[in-house]
């Protein structure tokens, strides 16, 4: 059994200076022992050729996985030999990091440095995570503002809404783009116009009655062009 996605992996996982080795997703067979790396195990890929860890001299170390930031930056500035795990994810079509293979000592000393500054740490994160809610809460004020320049006619709830809805974070919304940030006009129209479509016209209903998506906003853009033009002007 050859692997499935791993034929040539170092193309597709960790930059070209890290060793990587791979979470299999199914059975493959090690080229020099013969042993089965099964499903969710470790191999490593050289010459095109699967292995298992121990073959590929990589088993004396242990599988730290992603989840801690700074355990895994300690583990690996100790460890003399490390190694970035990948596995293939089918839904997004890319490999992603799993974790590190670093020396078990490496990782010991890792852990008690980590729990030795835990309070200090979890002090940075709190003060970091007060500094990005305000930082977010201004940022929806300054986009609001921006609507308000660009659209004085826009009603204040309708406002509001769009500002909130297209800066949420995480989102991949029009208001999480660089453009948007810097409260550029085209990027502030876009989320007016998003925002428009969706409550101030069929459209939504268009496109569960099945209607395409395209033809569906070919019949409600003049709608939003009256609803731009009305807020567009001043008192």
């Amino acid at each position: 059994m050859i692997l499935m996605k791993q034929a040539q992996p170092q193309k597709h996982a960790g930059s070209k200076d890290e060793v990587v080795v791979f979470m299999v997703t199914q059975e493959t067979r090690c080229t020099d022992c013969g042993e089965i790396v099964k499903q969710d195990q470790l191999l490593r890929v050289e010459e095109d050729q699967p292995l298992c860890l121990d073959c590929a001299d990589l088993g004396h170390l242990e599988f730290l996985p992603s989840g801690d930031t700074a355990l895994t930056r300690r583990a690996s500035k100790h460890s003399s030999k490390r190694v970035v795990v990948v596995r293939w994810s089918r839904r997004r079509k890319r490999y992603e990091r799993q974790g590190i293979l670093a020396e078990p000592a490496a990782i010991v000393q890792a852990e008690a440095e980590c729990a030795a500054d835990e309070p200090q740490r979890a002090a940075k994160r709190a003060e970091a995570a007060v500094r990005r809610a305000e930082e977010d809460r201004q940022y929806l004020a300054n986009f609001a503002q921006a609507i308000r320049r660009q659209f004085p006619g826009c009603p204040p709830d309708d406002e509001r809404t769009i500002a909130a809805h297209a800066c949420e974070k995480y989102s991949g919304r029009v208001g999480r783009s660089a453009s948007a940030k810097e409260l550029d006009t085209t990027a502030v129209k876009l989320a007016v116009v998003a925002h428009i479509r969706h409550v101030h016209t069929e459209y939504d209903r268009l496109l569960a009655a099945n209607v395409a998506r395209r033809d569906a906003r070919q019949r409600i853009a003049g709608r939003i062009d009256q609803v731009l033009t009305r807020w567009s002007a001043r008192g």
